[in-house]
Formats: C-alpha cells, sequence, structure tokens
C-alpha cells in the first residue's frame, strides 16, 4: 500500500492534479499509471472490466457516417461478404445496409473533430503526447471485423456499444495471406478470449495478434500511439539538418596532376570530399529541435479554421483575460527545455516566457488569470495563434 501511495505522489508531483490522476487509476482498473507502465505497457494485455462504468456513445451513428463522407476525414470501409475481403478508402458516401452482416467502418482521428472525443483521448495523457496518435471508431454489423491481425503500436480497445469477441494471442509467427487488400495473419491461434461489454476495455502490446468479431451492431473505440520507423526519422532528420547545414567554399584542386584514366574518380578528390563532409555534425540539442518540429507537425488531412472576425490584440488580450484560452482540438504543442514547439513550428522562450506556455501544453488550456502575468511577446505570440486558428477563446 505504501508503495501504491508514493507512485501516486509521484505521478501527481509529474502531472499536477490529483483528481486527473484518480481518474486515470479509474481507466487502469485502480492501478497507478506508474504499475500499469512497469507491469504492462509493451509487454502483456490487460482487460479492465468497467474501465468507463456506463460509458456510453460519443457520437451517434448518423453522426459518425457524416464525419467518413469528409475529404478531411480518413475512413475506411471494410467488408468481408461470402467469405471475400474488400477495402474501401473514404470518402465514403455509400455504406451496406445496416441489416447486411460483416462489413466495418473505420473512422481516423475523430478527436480532432469532437471535443467529448478528445477529452476521452486526453484521458490516456499518462503516456506522453509526443506518443499519444489518435481515436479511431469502428462501427461493424453482425460478424464484421477487420480479420485477424497485429498493429506495430500499443492500443487500448474501448468497448462503446453492443458487444465484440476478442481472441487474442502472442504468437511470434506474423506471416500474412498474400494478395489480401488487409494485413490478416496466415495462421492466427488465439489462447485468449473475451467478450466486451460497453465500458469494458482490452490493452494489447505491439504485435500482439487479435481479431475482434461484432456480436450484433457495435462501435469499439481505439486509441493508438506513433511508432515512427527510425528509417523515416533518419529520412526526415536529414531533410531537417539540409535546411541548417553550412559548407563554405567550393571544391578546388590547385595541385592537380595530369589523370591517367580520366573516368576514374581519383583519390584526393574523394578525400577532400569527404573530408568536407565529416564537418556535418550535430548533438542532442539538434535531434532535440527536430523531434518537437516533426512530432508536433499535423497530418497532412488536417486544416485549420481562422476566426471569421478576429480581434485586435488589444481585444484579444482582454477576452482572453476574461475567458481564457484553450488549444484546438487539432494543434499539438510540445516542449524541450528552453524549446517550444507547435504544429510543426517551434522557438526558443526565456525563462519568463516559459511558464504560461509550459502549462498551456501540459494542460491545453490556461485560464484568464494565468496570463495576467505573462509578458507582452508572450501576448502577442498567442495572438497570432489565434488567427491561426491554432488556439480559441475559452
Amino acid at each position: 500500500m505504501a508503495c501504491e501511495i508514493r507512485e501516486l505522489q509521484e505521478f501527481q508531483h509529474k502531472h499536477g492534479d490529483i483528481i486527473e490522476a484518480m481518474k486515470k487509476m479509474t481507466l487502469l482498473g485502480d492501478m497507478t499509471p506508474a504499475r500499469f507502465l512497469r507491469e504492462y505497457w509493451h509487454k502483456k494485455p490487460l482487460l479492465v472490466r468497467q474501465a468507463i462504468p456506463g460509458f456510453k456513445p460519443l457520437l451517434k451513428r448518423d453522426a459518425l457516417f457524416d464525419l467518413a463522407r469528409q475529404d478531411d476525414v480518413e475512413s475506411r470501409l471494410i467488408t468481408h461478404f461470402d467469405r471475400h475481403w474488400e477495402l474501401r478508402h473514404g470518402p465514403i458516401d455509400k455504406t451496406p445496409a445496416f441489416s447486411q452482416k460483416e462489413w466495418t467502418l473505420l473512422v481516423q482521428g475523430v478527436n480532432l473533430h469532437q471535443d467529448a472525443a478528445d477529452r476521452l483521448l486526453r484521458q490516456f495523457n499518462f503516456i506522453p503526447d509526443a506518443r499519444l496518435d489518435d481515436l479511431m471508431i469502428s462501427y461493424a454489423t453482425d460478424g464484421g471485423g477487420v480479420g485477424p491481425h497485429f498493429d506495430s503500436y500499443d492500443v487500448f480497445l474501448l468497448q462503446a456499444h453492443g458487444q465484440r469477441r476478442w481472441r487474442i494471442g502472442p504468437q511470434k509467427d506474423l506471416s500474412l495471406v498474400e494478395g489480401m487488400p488487409l494485413k490478416i495473419l496466415k495462421n492466427f491461434k488465439p489462447e485468449q478470449e473475451y467478450v466486451l461489454e460497453p465500458g469494458d476495455m482490452l490493452y494489447l502490446p505491439p504485435h500482439y495478434a487479435h481479431d475482434g468479431v461484432a456480436i450484433g451492431e457495435c462501435m469499439t473505440y481505439s486509441v493508438g500511439f506513433r511508432t515512427p520507423h527510425y528509417q523515416e526519422l533518419g529520412e526526415a532528420f536529414l531533410q531537417f539538418m539540409a535546411e541548417t547545414i553550412e559548407l563554405p567554399g567550393r571544391y578546388a584542386d590547385p595541385e592537380l596532376t595530369p589523370a591517367r584514366a580520366p573516368a576514374e574518380i581519383s583519390t584526393a578528390m574523394l578525400q577532400k570530399v569527404h573530408h568536407q563532409l565529416q564537418q556535418i555534425t550535430f548533438d542532442a540539442a539538434d535531434v532535440a529541435i527536430f523531434l518537437g518540429e516533426y512530432l508536433s507537425e499535423p497530418k497532412p488531412s488536417v486544416f485549420f479554421k481562422a476566426p471569421a472576425r478576429p480581434l485586435s490584440l488589444a481585444r484579444f488580450i482582454e477576452a482572453a483575460g476574461k475567458r481564457g484560452i484553450k488549444l484546438s482540438r487539432k494543434t499539438h504543442m510540445l516542449y524541450r527545455g528552453k524549446h517550444i514547439f507547435i504544429n510543426g513550428e517551434s522557438f526558443t522562450a526565456g525563462r519568463a516566457e516559459q511558464k504560461p506556455l509550459l502549462l498551456l501544453a501540459n494542460q491545453r488550456q490556461l485560464a484568464g488569470d494565468a496570463l495576467a502575468t505573462a509578458s507582452s511577446d508572450v501576448l502577442e505570440t498567442l495572438h497570432q495563434w489565434y488567427g491561426d486558428g491554432w488556439i480559441e477563446l475559452g
């Protein structure tokens, strides 16, 4: 018991509000985030019955289907009629009849479009925002699913409506059926089976095989996490560095001698260029700035909506002082030391400017009184973000 209290105190010290910590403990079945991360995260599944007691869908079925019709929403329609898998990418204008069995609609990034979905996603912020990805909603008719598969990331599967039967297993054979539009496991061998009711939640670590099948009409919410490939990070980092390197001068060879083999690149030329390229170096600060900009960059489908009639700076400061401000659902804001990152951009903040900005990044909102001592530079920056649609008045 004393150990659990110490863990909770440590978590509170890091993240601030004891009430929020208690909410997260309920979400994890009366388990502290520290214990969950130590014993389950990336290691083994966890089933939590009534992780959110009395949970009801945040969107009605028709509202979800309206989202799937939008150009700026990523959606997929998966059917398994007559034992034949088909996949169609959105926008999804037309779906099979609701009486038709074995089809599924997947809508990604619902948290970007609905406040309640965003609040639900933020309940999982005992995982750093740099890793948190999005909330996906899966609607399925009876027998619907996406086939036995595995994900390359951790996932929390929260049942929102109806029932879904999950079969899971830690198999090492991750070979896939060839010629399929979906990544379906060739030799799925489940070891456990659960039926989830609304409010129940199943956590699965990466590469843990699973197959979820709807029992009647159902909706499942999936909270996923970012796991970029190192190759992807490497390529993006080289592009980032290309914008910052400076190699003065131009290649020259005043010591050149007559060529015996004109087509051969000489050793002298190779060594000279090699020496110059070795001048390109980077340190942890470079990587931190790259990561902050890379991880806060919105997805290509994300667009911000600026206020129709933006307030002047003076009126914005007055309104923000009364109503507070909050980040747009679509805004990613991170920081590392003195570096602040927002929607793919970065800047350095002085010690006096950091306090309100770090509070805004962690809490995603600021009360009006928290802006009372903000510097003029911070207020001007916030006003600019307001004009861009990155933040909103509370």
